[in-house]
């Protein structure tokens, strides 16, 4: 499990690439046809009228700005996984994200994301592209897939989309989410895109999450967050856990990850309970 979870974030934060090229703004698009125009009103109404409009499959997307990092960059996709699509690999890579939503029925059933690095496959369809979005109308839109009635799989997506925005909206977003979502799945996945971010907002989110959310699952995957966490702020946290939480499938997580982590404090914490 920690495994798949690694190699999801690993490709996921690849996408937050090193800054220093132009915001890439429009894709290439092959097998199909680029529509592109600036935006000129409020994000949600445009895309809530293409999808009334919506009858047959279309595609529908924008550029936002992605955080920074370094890392193995490249062409990077998402769909129902990750996936690496190969190609040279850039020194330097892009600081932008692509955000699409397929488009039918009168309704988005799906969202996919990839680096500007990639070229999109349109299968044929067009391609509606929206310059000039802002960040927090996109992450608006994209809420809307997270506290409404969507099914889990845009959910996920959703929330993975949010992760990306570089804007520190997107981390609001997901502390909200991880603190008030109403449903325990969309808990969860939030807490894993806070831990990737650290910091204090992270720790104090995800120790409020063991210590306080009514599910065990949310707690169990909160203990997971902390693990992702860096040694020094997650593993003195799984300790505490591990010795005072209330839950034994909670301590029961905690130690499994903390044997995990090859962190010697967490040696030092096994032979003091063995001595025990």
């Amino acid at each position: 499990m920690r495994a798949i979870w690694r190699t999801r974030a690993v490709i996921v934060l690849s996408m937050l690439v090193s800054a220093g090229t132009a915001f890439a703004q429009t894709p290439m698009v092959e097998n199909g046809t680029l529509e592109a125009r600036p935006l000129t009103g409020a994000l949600d109404r445009e895309l809530d009228a293409l999808v009334t409009r919506a009858t047959d499959p279309m595609w529908v997307g924008y550029a936002v700005a992605t955080n920074p990092r370094g890392g193995d960059n490249g062409c990077w996709s998402s769909r129902d996984g990750f996936v690496r699509r190969v190609g040279p690999v850039k020194l330097e890579g892009a600081d932008t994200v692509y955000v699409l939503y397929r488009l039918a029925d009168h309704r988005v059933d799906r969202i996919q994301f990839s680096s500007s690095e990639c070229p999109l496959d349109a299968g044929g369809l067009t391609v509606r592209w929206l310059t000039g979005v802002s960040a927090a109308g996109s992450l608006d839109w994209l809420t809307r897939f997270v506290t409404g009635d969507s099914g889990r799989r845009l959910q996920n997506q959703a929330v993975v989309a949010i992760a990306l925005h570089a804007d520190p909206l997107a981390l609001d977003r997901l502390l909200s989410l991880a603190r008030t979502g109403k449903d325990a799945r969309v808990r969860g996945d939030a807490l894993f895109w806070v831990a990737q971010r650290a910091g204090t907002k992270a720790m104090d989110a995800v120790s409020n999450a063991i210590d306080n959310d009514p599910d065990t699952e949310v707690k169990k995957k909160a203990v997971f967050a902390l693990s992702q966490m860096p040694k020094d702020e997650g593993v003195p946290k799984m300790i505490d856990v591990a010795r005072n939480n209330r839950n034994p499938e909670v301590r029961r997580q905690a130690m499994f990850w903390l044997g995990q982590s090859g962190d010697p404090r967490a040696l030092t914490f096994f032979e003091d309970i063995l001595q025990r």
